[in-house]
C-alpha cells in the first residue's frame, strides 16, 4: 500500500490518502460514484449499466498490464486510478467520488501512483470543460500535448479534449522523500507519436 500522509505535508485540506490494490469488493462503490450526473458531465462520460459495468471491470481486473489502485481516505473507498495501454501508448485515467472533490485528494492520488508507474511518457486525456481534472494533471508534471476529439460514446456524441503528456520522473527531496505535488523533472527528449 502507498501513503500519502507520511511522506510531506500538502496542506490543510489533503487528508490521509492511501492507494492500494482494487478488488473486486470495490467495485460497487466504483459503480455508484460513476451514477453521480455532475461527474459524469465533467468526465464526459456515460454511465453503464450495472451488469455492463461489473463486466467490464471483471476484464480490468484480470488483465495484468493495466494497473489498478484504488484511492482510500483512511480506510473508506473515494476513488480508483488506472494506467492502461491504449492506441499504443500508456494513459492514465482516474475518478473520485464528487463528496470528496475540491480537497487535493485526486493531485495526491495522482502523485502518489506516478511513484508507482515510472515508464515514461504517460498520456491522459481530459475533457475541455473539466478545468479541475485539467489542474490536477498540471500540478503532478503533466504538460500540454495537444488536443483531440473523442471516440463517440454510447449517444453517438463526441467531447473536445486536452491530450497532456508527463515525460519526467517525480523529484525527492534531499531526505529521498518525493518532493511537493508538481515538482517533477520534464523532458521533451521523450516525443510520443500517435
Amino acid at each position: 500500500m502507498i501513503q500519502c500522509s507520511d511522506l510531506r505535508e500538502w496542506g490543510p485540506m489533503t487528508p490521509n490518502v492511501l492507494l492500494r490494490d482494487v478488488t473486486v469488493e470495490d467495485l460497487p462503490i466504483f459503480f455508484e460514484h460513476q451514477l453521480e450526473p455532475d461527474a459524469q458531465y465533467m468526465a464526459a462520460f456515460t454511465p453503464k449499466r450495472k451488469d455492463d459495468f461489473t463486466a467490464h471491470w471483471t476484464k480490468i481486473l484480470s488483465n495484468d498490464e493495466i494497473i489498478k489502485q484504488s484511492i482510500l481516505i483512511d480506510v473508506h473507498v473515494v476513488g480508483n486510478i488506472v494506467c492502461f495501454e491504449q492506441f499504443g501508448v500508456r494513459e492514465i485515467g482516474y475518478w473520485i467520488d464528487k463528496k470528496y472533490w475540491g480537497r487535493g485528494i485526486a493531485t495526491s492520488a495522482l502523485s502518489l501512483f506516478l511513484l508507482k508507474v515510472i515508464e515514461r511518457p504517460l498520456f491522459a486525456h481530459v475533457a475541455k470543460r473539466n478545468i479541475g481534472s485539467l489542474r490536477v494533471l498540471q500540478k503532478c508534471g503533466f504538460e500540454m500535448f495537444g488536443e483531440d476529439i473523442s471516440i463517440p460514446n454510447e449517444l453517438g456524441e463526441s467531447v473536445e479534449e486536452f491530450v497532456l503528456q508527463c515525460v519526467g520522473a517525480p523529484r525527492f527531496d534531499a531526505g529521498g522523500m518525493p518532493a511537493l505535488p508538481g515538482s517533477y523533472e520534464t523532458s521533451t527528449s521523450s516525443q510520443c507519436n500517435f
